[in-house]
């Protein structure tokens, strides 16, 4: 039986009028510069050049299911690894089930929240649609994070539920011991394997056996109420709750497929075509769940979960199983220009590559359109703060070195590095990129001094990366004012690395820095000052750091033992000098 009684609201209309229109400029122009404006308060700022979008009065689960009639017996989600999938129907009841199992047999209430730790698997939008169908609250957290990243982000988001492998299980069961957390523990198991003492199989959560699908719960969930909270470092610091509510992603999904005036990105499945898109970026990114996996379910398409990256799944999903849309990051781009098994001839269905999460160079890109001439490459920018997409590049263009153009319903600045006014800046002048539209996070969780110091006045952004634009109105990031080391996608803040550091019994003081790494991108050194009398190797101090956290952010960039760290007079450590003396 397919549930078909949920609630849909009629999406009201919001344009980009709600947001800027209500700035007097005080500067005549000209159709050429139409989207470039200027006032006293904010100084120069550029909209969108992407038609409006209409912002969704509904929730994410109600967004993604108010077409089901027209997917419904289409496969919604299939693992390429074990080829268990559900159709849009079967996704649709089970989602349902567990919310009427959240509320009626773990008494869970609404805006509680839960925490999915697992890789991308066809059972993790059912976790997430089900818990908000509940009126819960998702944290993601990086399944291959240890027993104390996991607990500390069970306590800051207060967990009351947590989702995982059975393969994790002991180390989930370890973080909420560490956390002083005695929460259910749901691991999704392979069926000839023994369930754990203590833990919930999630396949009897999920089953519609015994549901009334008519007694879940109602809630007073709105499209304001938070839906995701991801940890991120934000510009500098240790990870902090990123509060995301339902309009947050709703809109980012929209605006991920709003168009120029010529052409759509990506268009719905119809009676006769379904695109077919590999889910290799990881759903607890929020790159992996707004883009890869919300907006195209929403689409109707066949999404392709893969849960942990290998080129052999790549090419099952591109050759195989015949992939048109492929979201991705820029060592993907480089491994598809150089490896021989890929061709125009073995990928003729590809039509459509996003590049994001961390910069692409120009002649890369040449590279690649010169081997796949038929295949459109577009990039984004964005952070988890603005769920993701900030910047877009349009269908069709050549200017391969921008991060791309401000998306619908947005507004975006260039601010001065010595000036704290805010004021925009005007074209090719570098500074702070700054971000103001409905994508952008409510703030911090429980921290309103990180959340002030990221926000400018009329709920302007910072981004904390260095940026510019052009006459044309194209963003090129240029440097990270930010001190996160990008790891392959991932984000690894220094703070992290320091604090752990730190607790060595033989370390007086840290920095950590990214220094270039010619497959990663980047990857953490630390330069070490010993405490007196003391002596210690490099490899002591790698394999101290590494039994406590994920392997990205292992120290890959080395050691070095430094008599003292340079900081400014406010004890702020200069990570531009230090990387002045490794990065030439």
């Amino acid at each position: 039986m397919i549930r078909t009684s949920w609630p849909r609201s009629a999406i009201k209309k919001i344009t980009t009028a709600v947001f800027r229109q209500s700035h007097t400029q005080t500067k005549q122009q000209t159709p050429a510069d139409k989207y470039q404006h200027y006032n006293e308060t904010e100084g120069y700022y550029r909209s969108s050049p992407f038609e409006p979008v209409e912002i969704p009065n509904m929730k994410i689960h109600e967004y993604v299911w108010q077409n089901l009639h027209k997917y419904e017996k289409t496969v919604a989600v299939e693992c390429i690894s074990s080829g268990r999938n559900y159709t849009y129907a079967q996704l649709r009841d089970a989602s349902a089930a567990l919310a009427y199992r959240f509320r009626k047999m773990l008494n869970l209430k609404p805006r509680d929240v839960i925490a999915v730790c697992l890789p991308n698997l066809p059972e993790y939008p059912i976790a997430v649609f089900g818990a908000f169908e509940a009126g819960l609250t998702v944290t993601t957290v990086n399944p291959i994070y240890t027993a104390e990243e996991i607990s500390r982000q069970l306590e800051m988001s207060n967990a009351k539920f947590i989702l995982c492998l059975s393969e994790g299980y002991s180390i989930v069961k370890a973080a909420c011991q560490l956390a002083r957390k005695n929460i259910p523990i749901a691991i999704i198991r392979n069926p000839i394997v023994p369930l754990p003492e203590g833990a919930m199989d999630f396949f009897q959560l999920i089953s519609t056996e015994g549901v009334d699908f008519n007694a879940i719960p109602q809630n007073d969930i709105g499209i304001e109420d938070l839906a995701f909270l991801p940890f991120s470092s934000g510009t500098t610091g240790l990870p902090k709750g990123v509060m995301l509510n339902h309009r947050n992603i709703t809109v980012n999904c929209e605006q991920v497929q709003s168009k120029l005036p010529y052409e759509m990105m990506v268009t719905a499945a119809t009676d006769s075509f379904q695109h077919v898109v590999p889910c290799i970026l990881p759903f607890f990114h929020i790159y992996g769940l707004t883009v890869n996996l919300i907006s195209k379910l929403f689409l109707g398409a066949k999404t392709l979960t893969v849960p942990r990256f290998t080129p052999e799944d790549l090419f099952k999903c591109l050759i195989d199983k015949k992939s048109t849309v492929l979201n991705l990051v820029p060592p993907i781009v480089l491994l598809m220009i150089n490896h021989p098994k890929l061709t125009p001839q073995t990928i003729p269905h590809l039509e459509l590559i996003m590049s994001g999460a961390a910069p692409i160079g120009q002649l890369d890109v040449e590279k690649f359109l010169s081997k796949f001439p038929k295949i459109k490459f577009a990039q984004g920018y964005g952070l988890t703060e603005t769920s993701p997409c900030a910047l877009l590049t349009p269908n069709n263009h050549t200017k391969f070195a921008a991060a791309g153009m401000v998306p619908a319903n947005t507004n975006c600045k260039i601010v001065s590095f010595d000036k704290e006014d805010g004021k925009g800046l005007g074209p090719n002048t570098p500074g702070e990129l700054c971000v103001q539209g409905p994508q952008v996070m409510k703030g911090y969780l429980n921290n309103q001094e990180a959340t002030d110091a990221t926000f400018y006045d009329n709920g302007w952004l910072r981004t904390g990366d260095v940026a510019y634009y052009d006459e044309e109105g194209y963003f090129f990031i240029t440097d990270r004012m930010k001190e996160l080391i990008k790891v392959k996608g991932f984000q690894v803040p220094p703070a992290e690395l320091e604090e752990i550091l730190r607790s060595h019994d033989k370390i007086l003081d840290v920095a950590v820095i990214g220094i270039p790494h010619e497959t990663a991108g980047e990857s953490p050194k630390a330069c070490v000052v010993l405490k007196p009398d003391t002596t210690a190797t490099e490899q002591e101090i790698k394999d101290f750091v590494e039994s406590k956290v994920a392997h990205y952010k292992k120290l890959e960039g080395g050691v070095d033992f430094i008599d003292v760290i340079p900081k400014n007079l406010s004890g702020k450590i200069l990570r531009r000098e230090l990387r002045a003396r490794y990065v030439k």
